[in-house]
């Protein structure tokens, strides 16, 4: 039986990181900065991306996509936290919660999937690069990502319903900078169990598959990259995927971490640094990444400031 002070709706209160004032604002001026440096970069590397011809091939193709996800991931949450940093109470809606809810695991399993599309168009170029052009033309990349936002669509759908349809508890304090499934959980006053199993069983089988694809394709592509001879050749190789592996490994390893441990190590001061990793820092560090390792990115970044801003002098 329910108790008698449980409500089905109303405003949530997210607690955020630190109910101290002096480190809220100092929490405030560091994550503003990084939000502002992540959108900054991804859309630097869109833009990029769109301009230089040289670029408009399939793996930058999938590079934008990824950018573009990272700015609507990173949007979905950052803000409603810095509000809530400048503000005694931070309080959503439920229908906002949820709309948050939603979206957010919508663009993060849209990226898992992405991710592992990228290495099997890694596997694609370095294992066949002589049918690369005609394997991954322009329409299967349309359609590749077209499938990640649909899976995405669909996945996040079914844990938005199931999550919905909760009843609350009185108390409407959710543990956390932004509406996820644990701490709603945490909060209901019905049986999660069905919730529970679908956390791990869906998510178990779309981070497993997506990780398997890439851990399948890297397999691959490091067996032909030893195959390779000289030393320069085999370098260029690795180098082509260097930078996707190196996200894959961060981004992989804090959903593992988050989601699909068990219930009984379930820690919310410790979910709540692996979400600010996740939600905040990776979105910024991803273009870095490519941008830092990726000569191409380099050079067209350089052709672009020299032909936008040199030549007008």
């Amino acid at each position: 039986m329910l108790p008698t002070n449980y409500t089905k709706y109303g405003d949530f209160i997210l607690l955020g990181l630190s109910s101290d004032p002096h480190k809220k604002i100092a929490l405030f001026v560091i994550f503003s900065l990084v939000y502002v440096v992540s959108i900054t970069a991804n859309m630097l590397l869109i833009v990029i991306t769109q301009l230089v011809n040289e670029l408009r091939t399939p793996m930058y193709r999938f590079i934008c996509c990824l950018a573009l996800l990272d700015v609507t991931f990173a949007t979905v949450t950052v803000p409603k936290m810095l509000i809530g940093l400048l503000s005694e109470r931070n309080y959503i809606s439920y229908a906002g919660c949820f709309t948050q809810l939603y979206f957010f695991h919508f663009l993060g399993s849209s990226e898992c999937f992405l991710l592992s599309i990228m290495g099997y168009d890694r596997y694609v170029a370095i294992c066949h690069p002589l049918r690369y052009s005609q394997i991954m033309d322009t329409k299967t990349c349309i359609q590749l990502a077209s499938g990640c936002w649909i899976t995405g669509f669909l996945y996040s759908f079914v844990h938005t319903i199931l999550t919905s349809n909760l009843s609350f508890c009185a108390s409407r304090e959710i543990n956390h900078f932004l509406c996820d499934m644990p701490p709603l959980l945490k909060l209901s006053c019905t049986d999660t169990k069905t919730n529970v199993i679908v956390i791990l069983g869906l998510g178990g089988l779309a981070a497993g598959a997506s990780f398997l694809l890439t851990i399948i394709s890297y397999f691959y592509i490091i067996s032909t990259i030893l195959q390779i001879r000289s030393k320069e050749g085999r370098y260029k190789a690795f180098s082509t995927c260097a930078s996707h592996l190196i996200i894959v490994l961060m981004f992989y390893g804090t959903i593992i971490v988050m989601y699909l441990r068990p219930q009984s190590s379930y820690s919310m001061e410790h979910d709540k640094m692996l979400s600010v990793f996740y939600n905040i820092v990776t979105p910024m560090l991803n273009p870095l990444i490519y941008s830092m390792r990726n000569k191409e990115v380099k050079s067209a970044f350089k052709k672009i400031w020299v032909r936008n801003f040199f030549k007008k002098r």
